[in-house]
């Protein structure tokens, strides 16, 4: 067996000391139908376990693990110890429901004033934000449905543009509609959900949302994968009134950082169609700034909310692991990764 390595405790290990050490990993480079066929094989019984149990002994994954003594028992979740409040701030209820924590978060923004967005030419392109359609529904402006038909044309003009500019994977005109005009009629009743009533929203291809099937931007998950249901966090949204516009594309299963997506084609950056968007969270960060939607959805591992949207001029926000419920997407197992926000402004972050 070899000698064994212990660790330091983590409490008596001095991080400036460390220095990483990069390994060889000797592992196949494999691409589109020769990925595919290899990920087949790995799935079939016998044959696959044996590959895997080659490579883990090849790069000396094995004998590393136990040969390795750790004295912390294992964690598989990145805990963060609870901490004292911060003065001025505000808590929400955990488990209060999404509509009331809305409208605290609405209570620590400042005042609203309708002059600085509903004055002028309203022909200019401008960000709208959330408190701006809220107004506009309130006052009678505008209703949601007006708004949803705009949104629709713009969306298939997109999808049209040489060469194409595609902003979602999936989308059903007539399912934003009928959201449209659920919520353009409880405002005619005067009974709207909360803030985000009426509001735009994209989500990320690799978030659950009804009725579209979950696919992470791949042509082949949908093969395998029949979730069609909401994630936690999207029908939390969708109980404040939301309405969702589809599923945003996306760099490949999210591993990169260009946005780039040989598949469904490569969503463009809207301030410069020449260059990228940034990764992975694409289409959520260029829906948003291209003006179509107050904000989005993505996810967030090692930059895919934060990196697209520092490229697109837009504010998208990494929280704290555990700070936001992942259930019911690609990642709900995961121990990196978030769903986050994309919006125009740090208030519709806030509000989101």
């Amino acid at each position: 067996m070899g000698k064994k390595r212990v660790k330091l405790p983590a409490e008596e290990l001095d991080l400036s000391t460390v220095k990483y050490e990069a390994e060889v990993i000797d592992a196949p480079h494999l691409t589109g139908l020769t990925f595919r066929l290899f990920v087949k094989i790995l799935e079939a019984p016998l044959i696959g376990p044996t590959i895997i149990e080659y490579f883990k002994n090849k790069n000396g994954m094995v004998e590393f693990l136990r040969s390795t003594v750790i004295p912390e028992p294992p964690m598989y979740i990145p805990e963060y110890p609870p901490q004292d409040p911060e003065p001025g701030t505000i808590l929400l209820d955990e488990d209060g429901k999404p509509e009331y924590r809305v409208e605290l978060a609405l209570k620590c923004l400042p005042d609203y004033d309708p002059a600085n967005s509903w004055n002028g030419d309203l022909s200019q392109f401008r960000y709208w934000k959330i408190r701006d359609y809220a107004y506009g529904y309130r006052s009678k402006l505008v209703t949601p449905s007006m708004v949803a038909e705009r949104i629709i044309t713009v969306i298939e003009e997109f999808s049209h543009k040489k060469p194409p500019a595609p902003l979602l994977i999936s989308f059903d005109a007539e399912e934003v509609r009928k959201q449209a005009a659920a919520s353009t009629k409880r405002f005619e009743e005067g009974r709207p959900l909360s803030i985000l009533d009426g509001v735009f929203m994209a989500i990320k291809d690799d978030i659950g949302c009804h009725p579209y099937i979950m696919k992470g931007a791949t042509t082949w998950m949908d093969e395998t994968n029949s979730h069609n249901e909401d994630a936690v966090c999207v029908s939390r949204l969708r109980s404040c009134g939301v309405i969702l516009v589809g599923k945003a594309n996306m760099h490949e299963l999210g591993m990169g950082t260009t946005g780039n997506n040989p598949n469904y084609g490569t969503t463009r950056n809207p301030h410069a169609p020449d260059r990228y968007t940034g990764g992975s969270s694409s289409g959520p960060a260029a829906i948003v700034a291209s003006g179509i939607c107050s904000a989005a959805l993505g996810t967030d591992g090692g930059g895919s909310i934060r990196i697209p949207s520092s490229l697109c001029g837009v504010v998208g926000l990494k929280t704290t692991y555990g700070r936001t419920d992942i259930r019911g997407s690609l990642c709900d197992s995961g121990t990196v990764e978030i769903i986050g926000p994309i919006a125009s402004s740090v208030e519709d972050v806030t509000l989101v």
